[in-house]
């Protein structure tokens, strides 16, 4: 897994199973807070994921205390003096990096194993799937310094998975979201004592590597293409030409003879 034999300032990466990697943010320090660093790193992340087949889940967790702080406030200093181009530079840089995570080919899981906090709220939404920990809260921050809650994604990815009134109250009032609460409005799909989300990540990771890796991956571009789809036609439209796909290819014939002789499949990813 050549992916895993680069290093980067701002994160770790492990295979933890086969096909699994694990992301760690690692400025504990900070409590993992993003730099123009991070923000770079991340979109190499991506373009390697995506050159790199052995790969089939990233699982992305926080080091110490916290999975992500946001903007790291030792840098936004110098944000009030920058001109007007230079600030939408700033943000796109960001945007590009979340954006960059958001699309790789392959699930994308958070392990949230402890505060989001506004540009790290935006870091967990632009995952497919969030577990969180006991100790895991999500908060869009933005507001409580002057900043819109209309940040790297959030004012379109949270109202999807939470409908416009719930993100509105939570965007607006700038408050708390604990793990029961995110469990219940659908930000998070289970919860894990304190210490045990990054492996119930890695099984939940594990599970989807035992299924057809061209399933999966046309899977994830249709759910998140038809996101945007205009009707329901056109979503059916995508997901017909992605079944039609699939049946032109190794795995889909592995898997029938598979079920004939029951045993399972030996997926190739072709």
């Amino acid at each position: 897994m050549k992916t895993t034999e680069t290093t980067y300032e701002t994160f770790t990466l492990e295979e933890r199973a086969p096909g699994v990697v694990v992301m760690t943010l690692n400025r504990p320090e900070t409590y993992n807070a993003m730099t123009n660093t991070m923000f770079r790193e991340f979109e190499e992340l991506a373009w390697a994921i995506d050159d790199d087949d052995d790969i089939r889940v990233l699982v992305m967790t926080g080091a110490g205390k916290a999975f992500c702080s946001g903007y790291d406030l030792k840098d936004a200093d110098d944000l009030p003096n920058l001109g007007a181009m230079g600030m939408l530079d700033q943000q796109e840089r960001a945007a590009r990096a979340l954006l960059a995570l958001r699309s790789i080919r392959i699930p994308f899981i958070a392990a949230v194993n402890g505060p989001a906090a506004g540009g790290g709220m935006s870091l967990a939404l632009a995952a497919d799937i969030r577990l969180v920990s006991e100790s895991g809260r999500f908060n869009a921050a933005f507001v409580k310094i002057g900043l819109t809650a209309g940040d790297l994604g959030v004012s379109w990815l949270l109202t999807r998975l939470i409908g416009p009134g719930h993100a509105a109250e939570i965007a607006y009032t700038g408050r708390q979201v604990g793990a029961e609460e995110a469990l219940r409005l659908g930000l998070a799909t289970s919860i894990h004592p304190d210490g045990e989300v990054v492996d119930a990540a890695v099984e939940l990771a594990v599970s989807i590597t035992g299924n057809s890796p061209t399933g999966v991956q046309l899977s994830k571009r249709a759910l998140q293409a038809n996101m945007e789809a205009a009707s329901y036609a056109g979503a059916v439209e995508l997901e017909n030409r992605g079944q039609a796909l699939l049946t032109r290819t190794q795995d889909m014939s592995e898997a029938l003879s598979a079920f004939k002789e029951k045993r399972k499949p030996n997926f190739i990813g072709a």
